[in-house]
């Protein structure tokens, strides 16, 4: 049975985005946003995402809760599917005890919106870091965190855009611990992305050799309904599993490629009637 939810299809970013919030141990979105599209009308898509999602940021988990806990468990059930090797909850509580080499688990959740994805993971990593265009988002994400008594070196997240093609290596993210992932995912915010392709190449650059990309997005769908307040900040409707593959594949990370589609469905009403948005989860590893 599909979960479904009723709520304008990108005012949730997974972001618990954008996206993206997470509750539980742990997005966003999981909501994700967008980071360095351009559009002709003199703002940047990045300076509209933030705008956008700076406003939206405040009553973003209110408003989507009951479909960011539906996507949180969606997640959680698919740990397996991204197949990385976890930390289970009896080794979380046995760190730092002596004689006990703390294995490390850590996931780069970009577009992070208010935390969803992180927080879907939580309980399965050491660290989550969030990186997000929104700086309201961030904010959000952080006072999430720290009321589930996380700790920054648990979970953190920092303002900033891995994606803009004239600055590969941002010098407020060159510090060890923006790299050597285990896991980069984006949760509802790779629609937003200008440069889906490049996107995907940066967060390649961020993980460990066998480390995995994991992309939360939508599949292609008609173009939405222009008086969206959203719509400006979309760049792409969705995505196919071939076009997905082939962005992986360019990237890098396209060794043992799988995606599956989510049980939990968007639904968002036009003018022409409810349309409902379908979600897939899409890994692949570094090779």
């Amino acid at each position: 049975m599909s979960a479904q939810a009723t709520h304008q299809h990108d005012d949730h970013h997974g972001h618990d985005h954008h996206g993206h919030d997470h509750h539980g141990h742990h997005h966003h979105h999981g909501h994700g946003h967008g980071h360095g599209h351009g559009h002709g009308h003199g703002h940047s898509a990045s300076e509209q995402n933030q705008e956008y999602f700076n406003k939206l940021a405040s009553t973003y988990d209110s408003k989507h809760e009951a479909t960011l806990t539906r996507l949180m468990e969606e997640i959680r059930e698919r740990v397996g599917f991204i197949g990385v090797e976890w930390v289970d909850q009896d080794e979380d509580e046995a760190e730092g005890k002596e004689g006990n080499e703390a294995r490390e688990v850590r996931v780069l959740d970009y577009a992070c919106g208010t935390g969803v994805v992180s927080r879907a993971l939580a309980p399965y990593t050491t660290q989550c870091v969030g990186i997000d265009l929104s700086e309201n988002m961030v904010a959000t994400y952080n006072a999430r965190a720290e009321n589930q008594g996380l700790t920054p070196a648990e979970m953190h997240a920092y303002q900033g855009n891995l994606c803009v093609p004239s600055d590969p290596n941002p010098t407020s993210f060159t510090a060890p611990e923006f790299s050597g992932f285990d896991v980069a995912a984006v949760g509802l915010g790779f629609h937003h992305f200008d440069d889906p392709v490049l996107a995907a190449q940066r967060l390649a650059g961020r993980l460990k050799t066998g480390g995995v990309l994991v992309i939360l997005d939508f599949y292609t769908h008609e173009k939405p309904d222009a008086s969206h307040p959203a719509t400006n900040t979309i760049t792409h409707h969705g995505f196919s599993e071939q076009q997905i593959r082939g962005i992986f594949e360019g990237a890098g990370v396209g060794k043992d490629f799988a995606l599956e589609e989510m049980a939990v469905v968007f639904h968002f009403s036009k003018e022409s009637g409810e349309v409902k948005r379908k979600l897939f989860m899409a890994r692949g590893t570094k090779a």
